[in-house]
């Protein structure tokens, strides 16, 4: 009886070690496709989540599943010895059962004569069944366990069986095979990812605060252009009435605050709205509608030019003020100047730029009044608008310069410090940096991809 519940115990636990025939497979260890379509062209749209490359977690797990599946033969083993000698005492109990109740048969008869016996006789026959009949129910149990036993040899054998079966499909792929395999799939995925055409912004998330400092308003700003290994800072304080530019040589030493190196600007600058862009800062010149293109590496001035019809000093700010009227920008698609004309009725206008001369290549007039946005940004061709500067801002319109159209959209973000007076896209680290009252912070974006088939290439 003791074996036998040492051998419940041990299938118990492994029931509760979530190992039995239903085991599942984590979603994680798989490549996952969240959605698919077709846009109006007939191009396929896709959403595909890599798994996490955890290739030791697989193997640690090839190697509990063999574990354990040892121990179930194991187990399986001691439950057949144990049923061999269940057998043997089994037809012992039959026998012993038969016995007692021929015995009991026998001692209705005597005691239905029991006058015609001896009552010393009769008092012992009765004595020795006294002790006897206990043992009925405990031999009704243990024909019971027999059965229980013969049951778990069926529920053994099947848990094996199916364990068997994971151990051989796992066992297919060695470390080295899974690692060649996983290899491949990151080189399509990279191929898959060389394809992909700009993305439309779907969410924003955090911001995530990195640093605290300066006034109420400024800029700071890395080269979306810039190698992987020049990850340089560019930190401009306040809106006007200054021309000193703070360089630090990472997002370290800019938390630190240990300058590298300072840039005294020619002309002053309005507004927070400026850029670097392929080691070039390029700025709105104060009370003027003229962009000027600075050089950090050689201190010099390598193009400016006034950018036609377009307000400046407060005249089409944003509901922030701030001598915000030409708001310069970065995205996949080059360099922009956002700004209104009374031309256009005080309406956005967006503006391709030339990088070297700053020559207006293209214009699109929008319906959007510039003095009713909080803030605007460029991602992939797309100028995305925010309706305040306050709590409760979201990106509430946009304007695609691909198709010549708007829609009105409703994406939230956190405005944690209640007043954003610089909002920027840089397209290398696909985030959104912002001057948040006096913080410096970064918004993830989530972009919607639109994967290029071969018609399109």
């Amino acid at each position: 009886m003791q074996a036998l519940v040492s051998v419940l115990d041990l299938l118990l636990l492994v029931m509760l070690s979530g190992f039995y025939p239903t085991m599942t497979v984590s979603p994680k260890e798989g490549w996952q496709v969240y959605s698919s379509a077709q846009d109006a062209d007939g191009r396929c749209i896709c959403t595909v989540v890599a798994p996490e490359q955890n290739l030791c977690s697989r193997d640690a797990k090839s190697r509990q599943l063999r574990q354990l599946l040892e121990k179930v033969q194991n187990m399986s083993q001691s439950i057949e010895v144990l049923n061999l000698r269940t057998q043997r005492d089994f037809q012992y109990v039959l026998k012993m059962e038969n016995q007692m109740k021929g015995l009991k048969a026998k001692f209705r008869q005597i005691e239905d004569d029991r006058k015609t016996l001896l009552t010393k006789h009769f008092q012992d026959l009765k004595e020795k069944m006294d002790e006897l009949q206990p043992l009925i129910p405990v031999l009704e149990q243990y024909k019971t366990d027999a059965k229980l036993i013969t049951q778990f040899k069926e529920e053994i054998r099947n848990l094996s069986a199916v364990l068997t079966g994971i151990q051989e499909e796992i066992g297919a792929y060695d470390f080295e095979d899974l690692h060649r395999r996983v290899l491949s799939l990151e080189t399509r995925l990279r191929n898959c990812m060389t394809k992909l055409t700009c993305g439309k912004l779907m969410k924003i998330t955090g911001p995530i605060t990195i640093k605290t400092s300066g006034t109420r308003f400024g800029a700071w700003m890395t080269d979306p252009l810039a190698s992987e290994r020049n990850n340089r800072v560019w930190y401009m304080d306040s809106y006007t009435n200054n021309k000193v530019v703070r360089e630090y040589k990472s997002i370290r030493d800019f938390v630190s605050g240990a300058e590298s190196r300072t840039y005294s600007l020619p002309f002053r600058w309005a507004g927070t709205s400026h850029v670097v862009y392929n080691g070039s800062l390029y700025y709105n010149k104060y009370q003027s509608n003229i962009i000027i293109k600075y050089s950090f590496d050689t201190g010099r001035i390598l193009a400016q030019r006034s950018v036609e019809y377009a307000g400046f000093h407060n005249v089409y700010p944003y509901t922030w003020g701030g001598f915000s009227d030409i708001d310069l920008m970065a995205d996949e698609m080059g360099l922009w100047a956002v700004y209104a004309t009374n031309q256009n009725a005080g309406n956005i206008v967006i503006s391709q730029l030339n990088a070297d001369t700053l020559e207006v290549l293209k214009s699109w007039n929008t319906g959007y009044p510039k003095r009713s946005a909080g803030e605007s940004f460029m991602i992939c061709g797309t100028l995305y608008v925010t309706n305040s500067h306050l709590t409760g801002a979201k990106v509430y319109y946009s304007y695609s310069t691909k198709t010549s159209t708007y829609e009105y959209i409703d994406i939230p973000f956190h405005n944690q410090y209640f007043h954003i007076s610089m909002l920027d896209y840089n397209a290398r680290d696909r985030a959104l940096y912002a001057w948040n009252n006096g913080h410096q912070v970064l918004f993830n974006v989530t972009l919607f991809h639109i994967i290029k088939t071969e018609d399109d290439a």
